[in-house]
């Protein structure tokens, strides 16, 4: 029996990196950025602004990254 893939959330903050399952940020693939943004503050325990400029990227394979906007120049 194949084990079942967690949706999750890979999250780049403060120069290290987290891989957290979606259901325990209490978000699904289709929750709004905002409400991305606002379960990562709780569960890096920041203030809500903190990912706030952080760039989501939702892939089809029912995962997401979370990372700082990239700024090249």
């Amino acid at each position: 029996m194949a084990m079942k893939t967690l949706n999750t959330v890979h999250v780049r903050y403060d120069g290290r990196s987290w891989d957290l399952p979606l259901h325990d940020l209490g978000v699904t693939m289709e929750s709004p950025d905002v409400e991305v943004q606002e379960a990562l503050a709780r569960h890096f325990d920041v203030a809500r602004q903190t990912f706030r400029a952080y760039v989501i990227e939702r892939h089809r394979a029912g995962s997401m990254t979370v990372r700082p906007e990239a700024v090249f120049g």
